[in-house]
């Protein structure tokens, strides 16, 4: 099987980009074989229809589980159509351990999008359904805040996507902690 992985440099020891449409590189990672491939991300600076672009690109290769931090409304729609699965929230590990939580079976696609469009740009923000943040939506944050968008899911679909944001969650707060920690030495 071929997994797809974002990541911001061309090798297994890099670390998983969290943007989809506009990451540095795709790392193609063949589980029947243990093999990969790396190719730059052709997509990175279009002006738009990046993350449409992309998962083409990857549905070209042949991919059928795409793992990363984030994917947009576009992107999400292409691959749900081609039947590619989304794993999203992985964020501040290296491509290997993705690849390692991927074959341990730790990793469970997501049923939605979880940012806005133009997520990658810094232009597209969450959709967050959270009224105390205001029209705007936790822009401050960068477009980081995970979305919540209530669907006709399951309960079990439903505890499956919170527990995936709760993880994402504690994930960003493990990186801030971490930078925080560094710029304090």
């Amino acid at each position: 099987m071929k997994i797809c992985i974002t990541s911001q440099g061309d090798n297994l020891e890099s670390l998983v980009d969290p943007r989809f449409g506009r990451c540095n590189y795709f790392i193609i990672y063949d589980t029947d074989n243990d093999s990969f491939e790396s190719f730059p991300n052709p997509n990175i600076s279009s002006p738009q229809g990046a993350g449409i672009a992309s998962s083409q690109f990857i549905i070209d290769k042949g991919v059928e589980v795409i793992l990363t931090g984030n994917v947009g409304p576009n992107a999400f729609s292409v691959f749900q159509q081609a039947g590619v699965k989304v794993v999203v929230g992985l964020l501040g590990m290296k491509v290997k351990e993705a690849i390692e939580k991927f074959k341990k079976g730790e990793l469970n696609p997501t049923f939605s999008p979880n940012v806005s469009g133009h997520f990658g740009t810094g232009f597209g923000f969450p959709q967050a359904n959270f009224p105390f943040l205001g029209r705007g939506g936790g822009r401050g944050m960068g477009g980081f805040m995970p979305t919540f968008q209530p669907h006709n899911f399951s309960k079990e679909e439903e505890l499956g996507f919170l527990k995936q944001q709760l993880n994402f969650l504690k994930q960003q707060i493990e990186m801030i902690e971490k930078r925080i920690m560094e710029i304090e030495e």
